[in-house]
């Protein structure tokens, strides 16, 4: 017993170790890639590019090798640009766990214990699993009602080590919070308490399958969607069990025509449905990518796996209202402000590169002939524009935009001519008019902002006339704010010291070369000794101006 404690203590020890041996080298790797002088004849953009795309695999393969919480780690990770570089979110994104098989045997005494006497209602149960991933494998199997059924059956003693691995994650989460510059604008634990919340409510397979039920709810109206059923009274905490829906993978292209399903028709149908998902319900899949869609013999389009669903609140669906419709209007500035009131945006900034950004963005975004491939250079410009900035884009945002984008790509795939800004139209009429019930809000919105104007035009004449007065008694102090020329002048100032820190250090490095070489070597240790704070300045002014240069190194930034 002794023996066996020990043990399990040093197994405990060593993943602790393992688990801040990865920590620390990521962090090693995001401190050298931010520095400028670690790029061979300078940094380029295809060297960040490059650079980043091995860091991003290295990256995903260590959250693999440290199997199933960090694997899910990674995958909120990469719904979170405003932490991790755009490729590396990319990378994240496409994170798809795929472990071995956990045996038979285990697989039949998780049922017993789960299920009890009910698992003589479950025949014919396929040793071979359908799936295997980290926190689970999927085995098909026969009812004694003949019913055919699939059940999800969730890895023994995962609980115990997932908890282990989120108690060093909040400890991580303390630590970058301390650091000067990784905690600010940041806060760590509370990111760590809801990967927790989070991770921990995946490991209850009784919240999928309410899940499940409410996603199939939305759609029974629609024959053109197939959700699998829930068998409520087999499924349990670890044990979920769902109809069995065959189907071919929707990104086969090849099998659905052999099988006489039309591919763009597959395509419509999945970007529509999404749509509805999010227009209409606001309770949405939030990890559509390939391997959880399939299609059915008559061109029906198949949901699996409702682990990662999204909810959109009344309150964000009324802002994303807002926001379309100042997009629909090219209106930068009224969409900066509305994603401003949305708290996707911190207050007290320079919005000035923000909306030079958007408005390219919307251009390129709303002017036909549309891009195939609109959704992903939209979700790359807003990541590489959250990154280092003052962002808090709501994780919700950012699964809608991945999973569009995924759909997205799923299309052109399916048809060389999908267009998703086409097939948006009509749904994103319901989000213009406010609430989605009529016309009638949108003139009711109309007749409010004519009610404001009327307002503020009637106490103009007060307004102007208190200004008068202050300015006569000498009360009235005028401010004026240039925000690209205070920025201009603020990255001169920094580039200026910048150059003179430089000088100094190479002054204090031919001293130390002369010293050296000197009859008396040992002087020159004060030359070197003085440089030290000097090159610890010279290093923050370098991190400084490559986050004042951020904005304009954007694509059609300068524009």
């Amino acid at each position: 017993m002794l023996a066996a404690l020990r043990a399990d203590r040093l197994r405990r020890a060593g993943r602790v170790i393992r688990i801040w041996r990865t920590v620390l080298t990521l962090l090693a790797f995001l401190w050298w890639d931010a520095q400028s002088w670690t790029y061979r004849g300078g940094p380029t953009s295809e060297q960040r590019q490059n650079r980043q795309t091995v860091r991003a695999r290295w990256l995903t393969d260590e959250l693999l090798r440290l199997g199933s919480a960090f694997i899910k780690l990674g995958q909120l990770l990469s719904a979170r640009p405003d932490v991790l570089p755009a490729g590396w979110v990319a990378e994240l994104a496409s994170l798809q766990d795929s472990v071995p098989a956990f045996s038979f045997e285990r697989v039949q005494a998780m049922l017993e214990e789960e299920l009890g006497q009910r698992c003589a209602e479950v025949v014919d149960l396929d040793p071979e699993p359908l799936g295997a991933a980290s926190l689970a494998q999927v085995h098909r199997a026969s009812l004694r009602s003949g019913r055919q059924v699939v059940l999800k059956v969730q890895r023994p003693g995962l609980e115990q080590l997932f908890r282990l691995d989120l108690e060093v994650m909040q400890q991580v989460a303390a630590v970058l919070q301390r650091h000067p510059s990784w905690g600010r604008g940041r806060d760590w634990p509370a990111m760590a308490r809801e990967c927790r919340r989070v991770l921990l409510r995946e490991l209850d397979f009784r919240v999928e399958a309410q899940y499940a039920a409410r996603f199939r709810q939305q759609f029974l109206d629609d024959g053109r969607i197939r959700v699998p059923g829930v068998i409520w009274e087999l499924s349990s905490r670890r044990v979920l069990c769902l109809d069995y829906l065959p189907g071919i993978k929707i990104n086969d292209r090849e099998a659905l025509v052999a099988a006489g399903i039309d591919p763009s028709a597959v395509a419509e149908i999945g970007a529509s449905s999404y749509l509805q998902q999010l227009v209409r319900f606001g309770f949405f899949h939030a990890d559509p990518h390939p391997g959880n869609l399939a299609v059915a013999s008559d061109g029906a389009l198949i949901y699996y796996d409702f682990g990662m669903m999204g909810l959109l609140s009344d309150g964000l669906k009324r802002r994303l209202g807002s926001m379309v419709r100042a997009a629909a209007a090219r209106d930068a500035a009224s969409l900066v402000e509305e994603m401003q009131a949305a708290g996707v945006i911190t207050t007290g900034i320079d919005l000035g590169p923000v909306r030079r950004l958007v408005r390219v963005m919307l251009l390129e975004a709303l002017t036909p002939p549309f891009s195939s491939n609109v959704i992903e250079k939209l979700s790359g410009d807003l990541y590489d524009l959250v990154y280092g900035q003052p962002f808090r884009l709501p994780v919700e945002l950012i699964f809608v935009m991945r999973a569009l984008s995924t759909f997205e790509g799923v299309g052109r795939a399916l048809d060389p001519a999908f267009s998703l800004v086409a097939i948006a139209k009509p749904y994103l009429l319901p989000l213009m008019t406010s609430s989605g019930s009529g016309t009638n809000d949108l003139f009711n919105e109309l007749g409010r902002q004519v009610g404001a104007i009327g307002t503020r035009a009637a106490a103009l004449p007060r307004r102007l006339d208190e200004s008068l007065e202050r300015l006569e008694q000498g009360d009235l102090q005028l401010q004026v704010r240039l925000g690209e020329s205070d920025r201009q002048f603020r990255r001169m100032t920094l580039a200026q010291q910048s150059i003179g820190q430089s000088v100094l250090l190479g002054c204090l490095a031919l001293s130390a070369a002369i010293l050296g070489a000197g009859s008396q070597p040992l002087w020159s240790i004060a030359p070197l000794l003085a440089g030290v704070p000097v090159g610890i300045g010279w290093t923050q002014m370098q991190l400084k101006l490559k986050r004042a240069q951020r904005l304009d190194q954007l694509p059609g930034s300068s524009r």
